[in-house]
């Protein structure tokens, strides 16, 4: 499936798949080292480098950020993006050279295919492969091949998942945000059958609980929220919580004890102070929970008119 979405200078993102074994890794590559916050909710993340990005750090920025498969394993693939960094001078300068950031997180694909996970040389290719989004393909590849969600409703209710795009233009900019949806709960969609909350049957023993076996424990939504607009630090840690919400909205349940959600905000416009007004902070916030909402949808192959 083709993008949906505009193009964003400064930004480009790349695939590697791995469509037999059902896994693959997805990098968004920036022209240069940018501003960028995480936030993690729900009890089982994998991640990398997320410290980095917390308040009272030095940096609190990233060359790229890394969406793979393979659970830990697949944070391997970190290795590869950071070797194309550095083999272009990119990275937080030190006496030995430049040190890439790249932030990375994973979702649990393990057991939908083989059990191979994305190593260094996969996020080296994604790396390569990286287009213009306009240009980049969404659906079951990268790190969304082996995605699927819906497992609350038992293993009969399965769906495959994938990374999907959605975009919202606000006073202040344009909002892109990128999903892996590889979740739990199903996602609500108020035109389909498969919105009815799932939540009322699971809470009253409705569904038998035998039907809840280990491989319903392994979902993560992964987002990345790309603002073509000047924010600071706290603004950016304000959206990922706006990223949060949307899925909150979209996915039924969302943020359990087995799902590992993780939500990166980055900004390519630089300011070292939150000089925005309230209005353009709340237009930026509403205009995130839009496009992760379009993100899920498109992620879930589900038609959207948001």
């Amino acid at each position: 499936m083709t993008s949906r979405v505009h193009p964003v200078s400064g930004v480009s993102i790349g695939h590697w798949t791995d469509a037999e074994a059902r896994t693959g890794c997805t990098v968004l590559l920036f022209n240069r080292s940018v501003p960028a916050a995480a936030e993690v909710r729900g009890g089982a993340p994998g991640t990398r480098e997320l410290d980095a990005l917390g308040y009272g750090r030095i940096g609190r920025r990233a060359d790229a950020i890394l969406f793979t498969g393979g659970s830990a394993f697949g944070l391997a693939a970190a290795d590869g993006v950071m070797r194309f960094l550095r083999e272009r001078d990119r990275g937080f300068p030190t006496a030995a050279g430049p040190v890439p950031i790249v932030p990375a997180a994973v979702i649990y694909d393990l057991a939908n295919g083989r059990p191979v996970a994305p190593d260094a040389s996969a996020g080296y290719a994604a790396c390569r492969a990286a287009t213009l989004l306009p240009e980049a393909r969404f659906g079951r590849v990268g790190a969304g091949t082996g995605a699927r969600f819906g497992s609350v409703n038992g293993a009969a209710s399965i769906q495959d998942g994938g990374i999907g795009a959605g975009q919202q233009r606000s006073g202040p900019g344009t909002v892109t945000a990128i999903v892996v949806l590889n979740a739990f709960g199903i996602v609500r969609d108020e035109t389909a059958k498969m919105s009815t909350d799932p939540r009322p049957a699971f809470v009253t023993g409705a569904r038998p609980s035998s039907q809840f076996s280990a491989f319903q424990r392994d979902n993560t939504t992964l987002v990345a929220v790309v603002v073509d607009a000047p924010c600071g630090h706290r603004t950016l840690q304000n959206l990922c919580v706006a990223a949060h919400d949307a899925l909150a909205r979209r996915i039924l349940p969302t943020h359990t004890e087995v799902d590992g959600d993780v939500a990166f905000a980055v900004a390519l416009h630089e300011t070292s102070v939150d000089t925005s007004t309230l209005t353009d902070r709340l237009q930026l916030a509403m205009a995130v929970e839009l496009a992760v909402e379009r993100a899920v949808l498109d992620a879930s192959q589900l038609p959207h008119a948001l």
